[in-house]
């Protein structure tokens, strides 16, 4: 399906932004104490009545708490689910009325002693306190844009599982908003505003950067991270100038958060983590002159070269590590540096080649990985 881009973004947006509703419903909870089940021939056309073969099932259900028990008439319907949540005696359960749904709690503490062996998924909880029929309220956590796909599309809940929504209609947005804040001032729902993050921020053109500015100012927007390696360079689709490639008015609106390229020793530690989870077992000396390499190209050079090492020190039939197989592997595989000064000593070998003035700098410049070596520059919304 097609999609715009403000729209993208939009979805994005609401999908960052949470909804506790709450509800009260009443349910029947307690231990249960014993189950019946009588099984008799329906009179007339069993079949008629959906009962196979022409029987019928009904039961009581005895469920107490610790002040009060009660025996409850069962229906098939009932029973089916009863059976299919695998009830016994013992087990605390919660019955809710308006949707006839049981829900298993675990099996009580008073029965902990019934069996030798328990499974692993065996959980044992107290005997329901006070009466057997109670108020509870109830919570559901959902999305903005949930919502808006389920009342935006015929088949509802369903459209959730059906992949690609297509845009939503803002008037179905609008009405959504002012019921969530109808059910805000009642006490009925809560806004938990979420966190968007947004990668490569400086792909994004100067409309896009236009509807992040005025959806911030909403009283419903979420917490807006984004982050980016470029320094003063085009907003994309103008040839205008601007910080990180984003407007200044967007910036003012901002919190910068300055960063510093990793040192030797983050560098070291980080290659040493990469190598517990790529279960490479490396010598100090060699860990050393890897992390030496990494302040000098790249981190991702770095720990790219964990693996092409390992294996080969696996070819020498050794488990560890040693710095011979680090020098082998800087021998075979080059940095970007390294590649590019190929290029310019040789590019007149290569065909189709454009080489000018500037493509000097490119190959002396610090920093050719355009932010490996350092964090990248990350900007928050306050």
């Amino acid at each position: 399906m097609e999609m715009s881009k403000t729209e993208a973004l939009t979805q994005a947006l609401r999908k960052s932004i949470g909804i506790q509703i709450l509800e009260e419903t009443e349910v029947m909870e307690g231990e249960v104490v014993e189950i019946q089940i009588d099984t008799s021939f329906a009179s007339g056309d069993g079949k008629a009545k959906g009962n196979k073969g022409g029987m019928e099932k009904t039961g009581r259900l005895t469920i107490c708490t610790t002040e009060m028990e009660t025996v409850y008439d069962l229906g098939s319907k009932m029973i089916d689910s009863l059976s299919k949540e695998k009830v016994t005696a013992g087990d605390v359960i919660t019955i809710d009325k308006g949707s006839s749904k049981i829900t298993k709690l675990g099996r009580s503490f008073s029965r902990s002693r019934d069996y030798d062996a328990m499974g692993s998924s065996t959980r044992f909880v107290q005997c329901p306190e006070g009466e057997i029929q109670k108020r509870k309220e109830m919570v559901h956590n959902v999305s903005l844009h949930e919502v808006d796909v389920i009342n935006s599309r015929q088949q509802g809940f369903l459209a959730l599982f059906a992949g690609d929504t297509g845009e939503i209609n803002d008037e179905v947005r609008e009405q959504i908003n002012e019921k969530v804040t109808e059910w805000r001032e009642e006490g009925r729902a809560k806004i938990i505003p979420g966190v968007l993050f947004i990668d490569e921020v400086h792909m994004l053109d100067m409309e896009c950067f236009s509807f992040l500015n005025r959806a911030l100012e909403s009283d419903m927007a979420p917490v807006l991270v984004i982050a980016t390696n470029r320094g003063i360079a085009k907003i994309r689709g103008t040839e205008y100038k601007s910080p990180h490639g984003i407007p200044l008015d967007l910036l003012d609106r901002l919190m910068i958060v300055s960063t510093d390229p990793y040192t030797h020793d983050e560098i070291r530690k980080i290659l040493s983590v990469r190598c517990e989870e790529e279960d490479v077992e490396m010598a100090d000396d060699a860990m050393e002159l890897l992390a030496r390499i990494g302040v000098e190209t790249s981190l991702r050079y770095a720990i790219h070269m964990i693996i092409t090492a390992s294996l080969a020190a696996e070819k020498r039939k050794s488990a560890e590590v040693e710095i011979e197989d680090i020098k082998r592997v800087y021998r075979l595989f080059v940095d970007v540096k390294r590649s590019t000064q190929y290029l310019m000593e040789y590019n007149k070998e290569f065909m189709f080649n454009e080489l000018d003035e500037d493509a000097a700098d490119f190959g002396g410049g610090e920093g050719t990985e355009g932010g490996d070596e350092t964090k990248d520059s990350m900007e928050t919304s306050p």
